[in-house]
């Protein structure tokens, strides 16, 4: 057997740029299907990362009822026992109460249907990104009186600027219709369009004061210690506070978490579907090899060489192309990976874009170490399969024939 290898190796390189013209080919399409899938992971994962960290959390709060029609009358029940809960839980990092309703935003230049939330500066600046997201202002500073800070998007819809006067116009929990007046403290931006064009942050104590109620709370925002405790954190709010209902992010938002659980999957199918699309190229070429060498494969099976000891000759070539290739593409898509996984790409070019799927101009390039070993594997094993194709073709070659072959 140690003969049959030292002669296929000898034979991949015979002749040296068809080998290298598949190993290079190999090499690329490696390179070009691990860092398309590196940057589909960091889409994926910025995409999730910016919704969590500007307004789902790790895990949300609400009256069972509250995110069906956002009633005002449905407010977190037993929240002072609730919020002494999760102070003694050491999975719960930091947590944000806030008071919400829906109201019409308007201005001089025109009107919106927002989302107010209102919010204690302190707590909320531990548990959403949105204070390290302003373009203008300041957060809740430089106004004294029912200062608020705005969407980018939403200023623009409005004209909004520093120190303009909103409008908001709202239904209260007794009917009527109430009127207030913010002025605009801040502007802030977020990875999503949508948010900014739709939400706007006050006091938690001037929209309560507006309310008559002292402590409406309608949402408790929580980050965890580590992105799994999520699941964990919730069932506990649950199990102690059994009037209330706790969710984490993917439950919030199905869609995110449903594109998490499926990016493993994504990444293997589409993997396949390049290496399939190669092991083509490699059975092309190793038929036209097993066929040049007709006549030497016929005096070597003439001079005693049996057929399993031929079989196992082409199937060392093919897979000794791939020991070349595959290490090589491996390496060159970590490199180029962890390289943009560390300085990001520039997409400001169709940023807009972007913005709208709540996805940031710059991507970070991202894929775990077991992809790597698992995809070389599944390069290994289909460069297998490949070779089975051309080393029975040569099985099939009659000694006495193959001799006299030109």
């Amino acid at each position: 057997m140690k003969t049959v290898i030292k002669i296929a190796w000898r034979n991949v390189w015979r002749n040296k740029l068809r080998s290298l013209t598949v190993i290079m080919s190999m090499v690329l399409g490696l390179w070009a299907g691990l860092f398309s899938v590196a940057m589909i992971l960091g889409l994926n994962e910025q995409r999730m990362n910016s919704a969590v960290d500007s307004y789902l959390s790790h895990v949300q709060v609400h009256h069972p009822s509250f995110t069906e029609n956002l009633d005002l009358a449905h407010t977190v029940p037993a929240y002072d026992s609730l919020a002494s809960y999760l102070k003694t839980d050491k999975r719960v990092k930091c947590f944000s109460s806030r008071t919400i309703i829906s109201a019409m935003a308007s201005t001089a230049h025109g009107a919106a249907g927002v989302r107010i939330i209102g919010v204690d500066p302190a707590q909320e600046k531990q548990v959403s990104n949105v204070s390290q997201g302003m373009v203008k202002g300041s957060y809740f500073e430089g106004v004294k009186s029912k200062p608020a800070i705005i969407g980018k998007k939403l200023a623009e819809e409005l004209q909004l600027d520093i120190k303009k006067k909103i409008y908001l116009s709202f239904i209260d929990i007794n009917g009527d219709q109430q009127r207030i007046k913010l002025k605009v403290a801040g502007v802030f931006k977020t990875a999503s369009t949508l948010f900014d064009a739709s939400n706007i942050y006050m006091k938690k104590e001037d929209l309560q004061k507006v309310l008559g109620k002292g402590q409406a709370i309608h949402e408790i925002g929580i980050i965890c210690n580590a992105f799994e405790d999520a699941t964990k954190v919730a069932q506990g709010i649950n199990t102690f506070s059994p009037k209330n209902k706790a969710e984490t992010w993917g439950e919030i938002a199905p869609e995110l978490g449903y594109a998490q659980e499926m990016m493993s999957g994504i990444i293997y199918i589409f993997m396949s579907i390049i290496l399939v699309a190669l092991s083509f190229g490699i059975i092309n070429t190793m038929l036209m090899a097993v066929l040049e060498r007709k006549r030497e494969l016929g005096m070597l099976m003439s001079v005693g060489m049996n057929k399993r000891k031929v079989f196992y000759m082409v199937i060392f070539e093919t897979l000794f192309i791939s020991f070349v290739a595959a290490p090589a593409g491996i390496m060159i898509s970590y490199l180029m990976i962890s390289y943009f996984g560390t300085y990001g790409i520039d997409l400001s070019a169709v940023g807009e874009g972007l913005e709208e799927l709540g996805i940031g101009t710059r991507v970070f390039t991202q894929l775990p170490v077991e992809h790597y070993i698992n995809i070389s594997l599944l390069t290994f094993f289909l460069t297998f399969l490949s070779s089975i194709i051309p080393a029975r073709r040569a099985l099939k070659l009659d000694p006495a024939e193959a001799v006299r072959a030109l």
